[in-house]
């Protein structure tokens, strides 16, 4: 096998390492008429009239699945709520799929449905709320007095100003009714379990899904704070609801110490170290030497690159004859600030940089991958290069710095055949870059 294909096996492993569906399972399991909830909670279901299941997220289904699996019959009904593509079939639980990452009516339609679930459920019954990377945009409830167009504009313009996902979510959830814990208080006085696939440097509760059942640090102060320094042009009403907020005229999100979180409890079932254990395994099983050296990446993905680049080639000096192998994980999730008109994502645009930094270097294999298997407004989910790729390019006529300019990864990483396409995954736990370094300097793949 190449190095390639080596690589292409351990982003598979890394992928499965983080399927939601056992992650659920295994987070769950009945002793007695009990339910055990992550080995930290206790749950007698003598106690519980009914269990309702409700979530959102690109792992919904899969996490539905794991619910069903355990619990069975117990389940009353309830919906989720995925990205175009990402469903299927739950036995006794409605699937919805909406837009994703720009909300759309489906959407809020099944926004308004989940919070009428919480609502009617009762004080013996159990809300089991499924999240995972995708629900803030899955369940798009606006404020009065604000649209769904102003949601649209509003997430689009901070994508494309290269906002962390915390950021976005301090905006996003004081203009929600369902976001920044207000599912919780719908819900309440219920007991409400919530379950995490997290797709979030760092897993914070409040930030996974727009934390609808958790409660919310961030101020509408904070929200403004964001808009102001990616210079965001706010739609008009959005900003006067955010600008009445933080003035004492519109209710804040529920904070610490609400009564509506008394009976509520959170816990991350998977998340991207998980992912990036299961790639450390593939690659140990390969005969490599793994070394997951961070799963905390962030930043501009390009800047990043070079960072990894960097690391890459000290590592490859310093390999000796007859050494094994190397595989260097990072996971995380970069960003990208969007000053051309070109098609990619973070990963692709990711990879690019790293084609640049590594081009002509022979023994070398980095990709970068999106878990949940799309990449930007592409149908890739990342891309995988070596130190022909520029080569490769240039053979085509096309240059590799004028695409990265241009936020134009894609079309470059396409013609070179460098593109990592894996459909939907059904899981999201942020990205995994893989970098592949052996000495034979005539072993380019």
């Amino acid at each position: 096998m190449s190095l390639r294909d080596h690589a292409r096996a351990i982003l598979h492993a890394a992928i499965a390492a983080a399927d939601p569906r056992q992650a659920v399972r295994g987070a769950l399991r009945i002793e007695g008429g009990v339910l055990m909830v992550a080995d930290e909670e206790r749950i007698e279901l003598g106690g519980v009239d009914r269990i309702w299941l409700i979530g959102a997220g690109k792992a919904a289904v899969g996490m539905a699945l794991g619910a069903r699996d355990v619990l069975g019959e117990r389940i009353a009904g309830g919906m989720v709520t995925t990205r175009d593509g990402y469903g299927g079939e739950v036995p006794g639980i409605e699937v919805w799929e909406a837009a994703h990452p720009v909300p759309d009516t489906r959407g809020l339609a099944a926004a308004a449905q989940a919070l009428a679930c919480a609502r009617a459920a009762g004080e013996r019954d159990l809300l089991l709320c499924l999240l995972s990377g995708g629900a803030s945009a899955l369940w798009p409830a606006p404020v009065g007095g604000v649209s769904l167009t102003d949601l649209k504009a509003l997430t689009g313009a901070l994508l494309r100003a290269g906002a962390t996902i915390r950021e976005i979510n301090a905006v996003r959830k004081h203009l929600s009714r369902i976001g920044g814990g207000w599912l919780a208080r719908a819900a309440y006085p219920a007991r409400v379990v919530t379950l995490v696939v997290s797709d979030v440097v760092g897993s914070p509760l409040d930030v996974i899904g727009g934390g609808p059942t958790v409660p919310d640090p961030s101020t509408f102060a904070d929200a403004l704070g964001v808009l102001s320094a990616y210079e965001i042009a706010a739609p008009p009403a959005a900003l006067r609801h955010l600008r009445a907020g933080a003035a004492g005229e519109a209710p804040e999100t529920p904070k610490p110490g609400g009564a509506e979180f008394d009976s509520v409890s959170a816990h991350v079932v998977a998340q991207n170290a998980d992912a990036l254990r299961g790639a450390a395994d593939e690659a140990g099983r390969l005969g490599y030497r793994a070394v997951i050296l961070a799963d905390d990446l962030e930043g501009e993905a390009r800047e990043v690159a070079h960072g990894i680049a960097r690391v890459a080639l000290e590592r490859q000096r310093a390999l000796a004859p007859g050494d094994a192998p190397l595989a260097l994980l990072l996971g995380g999730e970069t960003t990208v600030t969007v000053r051309g008109r070109g098609t990619g994502g973070r990963n692709q645009e990711l990879a690019l940089a790293l084609a640049l930094e590594l081009n002509g270097r022979p023994g070398i294999v980095a990709a970068s991958l999106g878990t949940d298997g799309t990449d930007g407004p592409t149908p890739a989910a990342g891309g995988m290069v070596d130190g022909e790729t520029i080569k490769r390019g240039a053979a085509a006529l096309l240059d590799a710095r004028d695409h990265l300019a241009a936020n134009d990864s894609h079309p470059f990483l396409r013609a070179t055949g460098d593109l990592l396409v894996t459909g939907p995954t059904g899981t999201n736990v942020c990205d995994v870059v893989l970098v592949l370094i052996r000495t034979d300097p005539d072993a380019q793949d």
